[in-house]
């Protein structure tokens, strides 16, 4: 069957999905910003790992985030099983039109099989299941001189978008919990927010032969 030419116009709801680590979930933030500006009328989901959390939680343009728990294979089979039905669940019940996949987990493919959107992207990485399982491929990342957020784009480049630099500004919005604590640590030591110099100091200690 013909894959159908994408168009932003029919996205409803778009699922991002980064599962990786902290630094490289923020560094996803602006595929989900470049998504709202091409289809402002689409609800962009993400699907993270639960302790990078933070790092999308307060996107303005994200609808829902949608978390796995590392620690769900520690509980035992019966739990991680019932964990993953849930997360299946309510992942179908977005009904998203496009799976934008930021890495080459195998989770990636089955969830496209799964959730059978209408279009799905992600990194050229092996042929057969993983390449059959998604309507476009993209290049990964080939050369580290390359920012990580420009492969991430190449996501979108793939459908046919071209990005704006605005489109490549990293958000992070730490929230309210965050800036008490901020706020606190600064009254803590008699500091003004914008009137001091932090410095990090990190000690190399060599071993001795």
């Amino acid at each position: 069957m013909p894959i159908e030419a994408f168009s932003p116009a029919k996205l409803r709801r778009v699922l991002v999905t980064k599962l990786r680590h902290h630094g490289d979930v923020l560094l996803a933030a602006p595929v989900i910003s470049m998504l709202k500006r091409v289809a402002p009328q689409c609800e962009v989901d993400a699907l993270i790992y639960a302790d990078t959390a933070p790092m999308l939680e307060g996107h303005p343009g994200l609808a829902q985030l949608h978390l796995i728990d590392r620690n769900w294979k520690r509980r035992g089979l019966l739990r991680q099983a019932a964990a993953e039905w849930r997360l299946i669940s309510d992942l179908r019940a977005r009904h998203h039109d496009l799976i934008v996949h930021l890495s080459v987990h195998t989770r990636g493919a089955w969830l496209v099989r799964l959730l059978r959107p209408r279009w799905s992207v992600a990194p050229k990485f092996r042929p057969g299941f993983w390449a059959n399982s998604f309507t476009h491929l993209y290049p990964a990342q080939s050369d580290p001189l390359r920012h990580t957020v420009e492969t991430n784009l190449d996501s979108l480049r793939a459908l046919g978008l071209e990005p704006m630099s605005a489109d490549k500004s990293v958000i992070l919005v730490p929230g309210a919990k965050a800036q008490a604590s901020v706020d606190g640590l600064l009254a803590q030591h008699g500091l003004q927010a914008g009137r001091f110099v932090h410095v990090r100091w990190r000690r190399r200690v060599g071993r001795s032969c």
